[in-house]
């Protein structure tokens, strides 16, 4: 269990670096809001893979919230993108 977690981590590490990259580079609004949101699921994937790991249960709440912010993120920015746009 514990080297498919770590294995699980590294590639989270990874996802993340690649992420940044696209959200430090993307040409358009769109793609950094899709960088910003893919990157708080991969951090609220890691921390379900610590929540698996430790069987610690107390950041099972903060996944929830990182999902609900990562939500309505998105939605506040595509109806930001969609009124410029008309």
């Amino acid at each position: 269990m514990i080297a498919a977690t770590n294995g699980a981590l590294v590639l989270f590490a990874l996802a993340g670096a690649i992420t940044v990259v696209r959200l430090w580079r993307g040409p358009s609004l769109a793609d950094r809001m899709v960088a910003l949101d893919t990157l708080l699921f991969i951090g609220a994937g890691a921390l379900g893979t610590y929540v698996v790991r430790t069987g610690e249960t107390a950041f099972v709440p903060v996944i929830v919230v990182i999902a609900i912010v990562a939500f309505v993120g998105t939605l506040v920015v595509a109806r930001t993108i969609e009124n410029d746009v008309s």
